[in-house]
């Protein structure tokens, strides 16, 4: 039995409605429409739903949160949708997947559902058959590829420890490093130092040792200091460029490879979706010279500011 969830609930069901939900490390989103038309009646966020970074009882917890707030912005009380899609991030193994489906079957969500990385969604939503190149990068990020037959791969999506290459995490964790070592004299003075410390709300940089480590600042909230760089880089501080370049370069070598790997074709649709590359247009240029420089081409370019309206549509697609 999932935690937090003590008796399974009897519900009625509406096979008229659909559910597609998108999750990931920072909130989960889920939006409630009408099987037929598509018409999307209701939306709700709720906490992170990454089982592999905030456990699986968070999760769910989340989850919950998001279908709850939908079926309330829609003013209904909560049924048993037709159909379900699940686009959740961290949901790249077996036991991963049974555990949301287990979620699900108990609070009686879906009569049918689908659970998938979170990277499916983009096809759906950002490409205009379905295939191609999906590339994720906002807290994390990952690269997701399917074929036109319907076969799929990924590359990257290793978590913020082992990887994450070209995401928010780790433009804002690189970007605090050089702080400190520009303050330690071992590396360049960095116009960093004072953008860090005013946004964070402290006086020196020996501060961020108590605030990074006991503080507020979590992997989350790092993540969110990601624009101090890029905007620093764009105002032409060297330390700061050199960091966005270098992680717009390997989230590039991280999508080429999916492509590569997987036997696609050099020019290809792409999905674009993330804070990162969604809302700087100069990292999001410098990703994608790096994609071609490694011999990929996209075309067209989808930008995704709303990954759970692929999820709708999957769901659309399922109810039989």
């Amino acid at each position: 039995m999932p935690p937090n969830f003590t008796d399974p609930p009897s519900r009625p069901i509406r096979p008229d409605l659909v559910l597609g939900i998108d999750g990931g490390g920072t909130h989960t989103a889920a939006i409630l429409a009408r099987r037929e038309t598509g018409d999307i009646i209701g939306r709700g966020t709720g906490g992170p739903s990454n089982i592999q970074s905030v456990g699986v009882s968070a999760a769910m917890k989340g989850l919950d949160e998001a279908v709850d707030r939908a079926f309330q912005a829609a003013g209904l009380a909560r049924v048993t949708v037709g159909s379900a899609c699940l686009g959740l991030a961290g949901i790249d193994r077996n036991e991963g997947v049974d555990v949301i489906r287990g979620w699900a079957d108990w609070v009686a969500l879906a009569g049918t559902m689908s659970v998938a990385n979170d990277a499916t969604l983009l096809l759906a939503a950002g490409t205009p058959l379905g295939w191609g190149l999906a590339v994720v990068c906002g807290t994390g990020s990952i690269a997701f590829v399917q074929t036109a037959d319907g076969k799929v791969g990924r590359c990257g999506g290793w978590g913020y420890t082992l990887g994450d290459e070209g995401s928010g995490y780790q433009i804002a964790l690189a970007g605090l490093r050089a702080v400190c070592r520009a303050f330690d004299n071992c590396g360049p003075d960095t116009t960093l130092t004072a953008k860090f410390l005013q946004r964070m709300g402290l006086s020196e940089p020996p501060d961020l040792i108590p605030a990074v480590y006991r503080g507020p600042w979590d992997r989350a909230a790092i993540s969110g200091l990601a624009p101090v760089v890029l905007d620093a880089a764009d105002a032409g501080d060297e330390v700061a460029g050199a960091i966005v370049r270098r992680e717009a370069s390997e989230l590039a070598v991280t999508a080429a490879a999916a492509v590569r790997n997987h036997g696609l074709p050099a020019t290809l649709p792409l999905a674009l979706t993330g804070g990162v590359v969604l809302r700087s247009e100069p990292y999001r240029a410098s990703f994608l010279g790096g994609l071609r420089e490694h011999g990929v081409t996209p075309d067209p370019i989808g930008l995704v500011s709303d990954p759970g309206l692929g999820a709708v549509v999957l769901a659309r697609r399922a109810v039989v």
